[in-house]
């Protein structure tokens, strides 16, 4: 019982493949996905998909770094679609300062207000942080975003940025790079992460764990992001799917 909590299936990496992706995925148990819809192209793919299957949800919100395309009727069509019974969070908004896309104020203001949004239809949140981990933590403080909780997707910063974002009753995720040989902060943090706040996620086609980096990344790989994870921490991968699984259904009331 495989949870992959970040997926892009309706992306066009996908686009001669689809269905033999998503039931590759299933063969692998993977049981329950969350796909993100995070532009004005994606949200209607997004919703397409949770739709046609009943095992796969949906998160919509506006990307940072397609902030600067953001209107005002988008955010009103967001707070439309959270009233379906597949949209399970807002997301991936935040902060991106490694693509030069929107300037930083801009994307400040898209992610306070989608905060804003979260709070007042106590939605959790699915949080985008690219090289602005002090930025990020300083605006869900100051939005008080620990009223809904919700994801750092495939987190990347600190042991220190971790615990201002877990003492905010934030869940951190990770994905392939827990997988890299390298990656000593991944996993130094995912060591530290208590069990409870645990999630696995693949973002695929992006960040493919080992041994398929640089290739097509896919939800059926949340198995081996499991297998690093269970290792890191010292218990099974059973358990490790179990416990991120139940993290999972509860944070996105599953």
């Amino acid at each position: 019982m495989l949870f992959d909590t970040h997926t892009h299936l309706d992306a066009i990496q996908f686009e001669e493949d689809r269905a033999e992706t998503i039931q590759r995925a299933v063969d692998n148990g993977v049981t329950r996905m969350v796909n993100i819809g995070f532009n004005r192209e994606t949200i209607p793919t997004t919703m397409a998909l949770a739709e046609q299957y009943d095992f796969i949800y949906a998160a919509v919100g506006w990307h940072p770094q397609d902030a600067i395309t953001m209107k005002k009727e988008d955010l009103d069509w967001i707070a439309q679609l959270c009233s379906h019974n597949k949209v399970v969070a807002i997301g991936e908004i935040g902060l991106d300062y490694y693509w030069d896309t929107s300037p930083k104020e801009v994307q400040h203001e898209v992610f306070r207000n989608q905060i804003g949004l979260a709070r007042s239809l106590n939605m959790p949140i699915c949080i985008h942080n690219r090289d602005a981990h002090e930025d990020v933590v300083k605006i869900l403080r100051e939005e008080k975003a620990s009223e809904v909780g919700g994801i750092l997707h495939s987190f990347s910063g600190s042991w220190e940025i971790a615990k201002m974002c877990l003492n905010m009753g934030f869940h951190l995720s990770f994905g392939g790079p827990i997988t890299f040989k390298n990656a000593k902060q991944p996993k130094e943090v995912l060591i530290n992460t208590p069990l409870d706040r645990l999630l696995i996620e693949t973002d695929s086609p992006y960040l493919t764990p080992h041994p398929f980096r640089g290739k097509r990344n896919e939800s059926a790989y949340v198995r081996l992001v499991a297998e690093a994870a269970a290792e890191l921490k010292g218990i099974s991968v059973e358990e490790i799917a179990q416990i991120t699984t139940k993290n999972a259904l509860e944070l996105f009331s599953i």
